[in-house]
């Protein structure tokens, strides 16, 4: 037997103007992005500063015997890095007007570039002038590489897996919203790099 509840219902609000779906800081996805952020990026301002208390540490740096990673290799994946800003900037906008043949475009093309990064990232640990476990500078370098490394792999992964979802599905604003997040995510990596590349590459040299 149901017993109703002889209480009258009573509306307390009525959300039916709100939309079915958001983008950008509206978002809640986005602001889990921000934390992802923020979270890895303090992980890279510790390898950082173990990297420069042991520089102070040490009375050469690098020790002697070892030297500084070739800078060629360095440098072409910090431009590489820097020209795959433009075509992610590129498909954030194209997610935020919400263009579905561009969105598909510009994932593609970002996988394809985040695959071709690897390529100079291999010749950089190959460059590196020290092994992991041959002394404290060359275990806090490569710590610093390998951080940054595993970042490039994961968004590339995870760009990947979006271009395969959005050329087999139709394209919906939770997807749009995704591939901005994804391109932020990217902006990110990018701008990582650039004080952990000059930390790897130029306090070698000027110690």
């Amino acid at each position: 037997m149901m017993i109703r509840d002889p209480r009258p219902i009573r509306i307390t609000g009525d959300l039916s103007h709100l939309p079915d779906s958001a983008s950008g800081a509206r978002h809640l996805v986005w602001w889990g992005n921000i934390g992802f952020m923020l979270i890895e990026g303090t992980g890279f301002a510790m390898a950082a500063a173990a990297y420069l208390y042991l520089m102070t540490q040490a009375s050469q740096w690098p020790p002697a015997g070892t030297h500084p990673p070739d800078l060629m290799w360095g440098m072409i994946f910090t431009a590489g890095l820097m020209l795959s800003e433009g075509p992610n900037l590129w498909v954030r906008r194209r997610a935020v007007a919400k263009d579905a043949r561009g969105v598909r475009i510009g994932v593609a093309a970002m996988t394809v570039i985040g695959l071709l990064l690897l390529i100079p990232r291999a010749y950089e640990f190959a460059h590196l002038g020290t092994r992991w476990y041959d002394n404290a500078y060359g275990s806090v370098v490569w710590m610093l590489m390998v951080l940054h490394t595993m970042h490039v792999v994961t968004d590339w992964g995870d760009t990947a897996v979006q271009a395969a979802w959005l050329f087999t599905h139709e394209v919906g604003d939770d997807q749009f919203a995704d591939v901005e997040n994804n391109a932020n995510y990217w902006t990110f990596v990018v701008g990582s790099w650039l004080p952990i590349g000059a930390i790897v590459y130029g306090l070698a040299r000027l110690s």
